[in-house]
């Protein structure tokens, strides 16, 4: 026998030895430390979510989980005995296997440290598992509902419950005072992207009101709430927030899936009556009221951090000039010689119409300079100091480019700014009128065919020259009756623009935050959204997306059971469409193989917008494109915003049922007016999504419109630069009539949008519901022709449905666009061949 082996005997004998004498010892004697602390550190609330007997196998029998103790349900038919009492399952001093994977307040493995009660609830929830997607929608097997069956209905917890739960908790905290408030927690609080248990029903504050459990004082929520009404605090400081109350969660400033699952944590546990998983003021207002509460030092420090936020976040709102709130040129002159000679300095181009147009000098120490327009110089009197000097170029400028020169800035080391900002609309119909006599014959004379109604707006050089309505806003009542009296059109009315949507918002966001700085188009999708992988995904470019190159089929019906992937991939919430579209959609083609027009592309779109902002997509396109350029019409969700349904046209009869030949789950069967009508923007994501539900009419589309043809800019407020539009309005792909976001017009395959005489660069697009717009910056005009063709009667042939207006030319565009393009070509030939005669 080797002597280590002998050694390690011996050594084990005489350890043995010692052990058994030491345990045979009666003369011990006790001496108390007062350096110790209780094992148990928290109290963990679960829900069973199956029935007695369930739970009874699953905690009790041998190779599965466990908990400290369990609540039976009264109404519950496995439940064997008359009364409901506690069940002890294991000792508090053992340990029970409930809580998983976990963390809390800085400890992991919350098993080795808490105490577990499991109550008998049975939520029902729709499984969401890819491997039982046959399956229908099912109890989940197991203790707690795993995280990803989100969709579920929670029953009330009965009260005998509530009230053994109330008893037997008093009892654990005095028997284990370690366990502070803030430590009785849910499943959901301490593994928040793998379990929703307690669910959103449990009586939290029922039982912070008897001693047990944490919740905000209703005063200093009060506080929090109007102080962030004003500004909301930063994502990345929430994030700080949520982790030193206990989550466990790093603060990236990133909205991603660990936020999502932990902001709906919280929710549940504090905010149970808006659980959405986003960050709101009232959600926010609880956090740092809690904190203030139970964490003063940690309060006092993310306190000071959110007053820096503030203060700037007021220093830059005048600086929300970061991509709005610019003029094409702003300039200081003189400039910095550097090696430039004379003939190259102080010099520069802008935009401008003739006979329109303004520039703007600043300064604080100038007292004169000579300031020069197309060669000649401006009458200027001195300047102001410390204020902005407004000077009309309306006798100097011509149409497109103009020349700016400044010379002897006076006195000498001082400085001028000269700011030019881009040109805005002028109104000039009546001029025009008879151009279009043609047109207007056309579109009436389909109008008393059967057409309901249109709108037209025509710019041109920088001018509105054609505004006009035509027809009815509303013909049939709920019933599929004709209306006794018709509800006119007029330029006024908003129109539900359905895909145009993925310009007018998603593409512009996106070009603007290209433009920032914030998106480059040529990196992985996962780059933004980290849970965006597996199969293939992070391969997917943000070009891809915006180019239809994808691989995604046209589009999946997530509002419908019955859907092409089947009940896994039916949705009407935003929160699991948006995870489906980002973990589970499939491909059905490679990567770059085609360029398939897919809504999906633009859903996932919108979703990078709001995962890159920390905004949802309504309000950043309403605060950063919108509201800066003075729009006041166009907006989704407007009947939430205080518009009335009169104000729009409307669209199918009876709502998405196609003359009552659809049916599926919550379908609307009423005319729709100021309602989008895309089945998966309106069911599955509630309205706001990147590839519809934008509401606008022509005098916002003008005006958005001559934003893209001033080059990114209108008036003082600039979204993006002309760089980045070249970017966009180039063919990306295999074809030539696809850009980022944009049709175009370059090789004629979108004949029927742009007819035979728009250039090549010209670009746009259409939509289902009977609204296009065209954008052509060789000619300097813009066309937006929206109709609301889809308000009529429908036939069903087969699996398809005819609308009684498919066969007019008017809800096709191209003729009605190539006759506004022949009106202005032939006005035009006809004032060239005038001057030469």
């Amino acid at each position: 026998m080797p002597n280590w082996t002998r050694l390690a005997q011996s050594s084990i004998f005489a350890s043995a030895v010692f052990l058994v004498s030491c345990s045979s010892m009666s003369d011990i004697e006790s001496m108390a430390s007062k350096n110790y602390s209780y094992r148990v550190k928290s109290l963990v609330m679960h829900f069973t979510a199956v029935n007695y007997q369930e739970s009874v196998a699953a905690l009790v029998a041998e190779g599965s989980v466990s908990s400290h103790y369990l609540i039976p349900k009264a109404d519950d038919p496995s439940y064997p005995y008359k009364d409901i009492k506690v069940f002890q399952l294991v000792d508090e001093h053992k340990r029970a296997w409930h809580a998983g994977i976990s963390y809390w307040q800085g400890r992991s493995g919350i098993n080795d440290h808490s105490i577990g009660i499991e109550v008998v609830n049975m939520p029902f929830c729709q499984e969401d598992n890819p491997a039982d997607a046959s399956l229908a929608a099912v109890i989940p097997q197991i203790m707690g509902a795993e995280k990803n069956r989100d969709l579920c209905i929670y029953p009330e917890f009965e009260e005998k419950q509530i009230q053994l739960l109330i008893k037997l908790s008093k009892e654990i905290l005095a028997r284990n005072p370690d366990i502070e408030p803030t430590a009785v927690v849910g499943h959901s609080d301490i593994a928040p992207s793998r379990k929703n248990d307690p669910g959103p029903k449990f009586p939290w504050y029922r039982l912070y009101k008897e001693g047990i459990g944490a919740w905000y004082d209703k005063e200093n929520l009060t506080h929090h709430w109007l102080a962030f009404n004003q500004t909301l605090p930063s994502l990345a400081l929430i994030q700080k927030a949520l982790s030193a109350y206990g989550y466990d969660l790093v603060a990236t400033g990133r909205m991603d899936q660990q936020t999502i699952d932990t902001l709906a944590a919280f929710q549940m546990h504090f905010v149970p009556w808006k659980v959405t998983g986003e960050l709101d003021n009232q959600t926010a207002a609880a956090v740092f009221s809690l904190l203030e509460k139970y964490f003063p030092t940690s309060y006092q420090q993310l306190h000071q951090i959110y007053q820096s936020e503030v203060l700037t976040a007021q220093i830059n709102q005048q600086q929300v000039v970061e991509n709005t709130q610019q003029s094409q040129l702003s300039k200081v002159f003189p400039e910095v010689q550097y090696q430039t000679t004379d003939k190259v300095r102080n010099r520069d181009k802008f935009g401008a119409y003739e006979g329109r147009g303004e520039l703007i000098i600043e300064t604080d120490n100038a007292t004169s300079a000579d300031v020069y327009i197309n060669g000649q110089k401006l009458n200027l009197a001195t300047f102001e100091q410390s204020k902005r000097n407004r000077v009309s170029l309306h006798k100097r400028t011509v149409n497109g480019l103009n020349s700016l020169r400044v010379e002897n800035v006076l006195p000498q080391g001082s400085s001028i700014k000269i700011s030019i900002p881009y040109p805005t609309l002028a109104y000039d119909v009546a001029p025009y009128k008879s151009l279009f006599r043609s047109v207007d014959r056309f579109i009436r004379d389909e109008v008393n065919a059967g057409f309901p109604g249109a709108t037209i707006a025509v710019v041109y050089k920088g001018k509105i020259i054609k505004r006009t309505s035509y027809g009815y806003a509303k013909k049939y009542d709920n019933r599929g009756e004709l209306l006794v009296h018709f509800e006119p059109m007029t330029s006024e009315h908003m129109f539900d623009l359905a895909s145009n949507t993925k310009v007018f918002t998603t593409s512009l966001a996106v070009m603007q935050l290209v433009n920032a700085g914030k998106i480059d188009i040529f990196k992985p999708i996962q780059y933004y959204i980290p849970e965006y992988r597996g199969d293939g995904r992070e391969m997917i470019l943000v070009k891809d997306l915006l180019s239809h190159g994808s691989g995604y089929s046209d589009e999946l019906n997530f509002y419908r059971p019955d859907n092409k992937y089947g009940d896994y991939f039916y949705s009407q919430n935003k929160l699991k469409t948006s995870r489906l579209l980002l973990t589970a959609l499939p491909f059905e083609s490679v990567i770059g193989a085609t360029q398939r027009y897919s809504e999906t592309n633009f859903m996932l779109l919108g979703l990078l917008v709001e995962r890159v902002t920390g905004m949802q997509l309504d309000q950043f396109s309403q605060d950063k494109i919108y509201a800066p350029l003075g729009l006041k019409n166009t907006l989704f969700n407007p009947l939430k915003a205080g518009f009335t349904a009169d104000k729009f046209a409307a669209t199918e009869i009876f709502g998405n049922t196609r003359g009552s030949n659809i049916d599926f789950p919550n379908v609307r069967e009423h005319v729709l007016q100021g309602e989008v009508h895309d089945e998966n923007a309106f069911y599955s994501m509630q309205g706001v999504s990147g590839h519809a539900g934008l509401f606008s009419n022509t005098d916002d589309l003008a005006i958005l419109s001559q934003m893209m043809l001033n080059g990114g800019g209108y008036g003082d407020v600039k979204l993006f630069n002309q760089a980045t539009m070249a970017r966009f309005l180039s063919p990306a792909g295999q074809s030539n009539s696809i850009g980022l976001g944009w049709h175009l017009a370059s090789d004629k395959a979108q004949h029927m949008l742009f007819g035979p005489y728009a250039s090549a660069s010209a670009y746009g697009h259409t939509s289902w519901t009977g609204t296009a717009v065209v954008i052509d910056p060789v000619y300097d005009l813009a066309i937006i022709l929206l109709t609301n063709k889809r308000h009529s009667k429908v036939t069903a042939i087969e699996d398809s449905f005819e609308f009684a207006t498919d066969t007019f030319e008017t809800g096709k565009y191209g003729s009605i666009v190539s006759m506004i393009y022949e009106a202005l070509i032939e006005f035009e030939a006809q004032n060239q061949l005038q001057d030469k005669n």
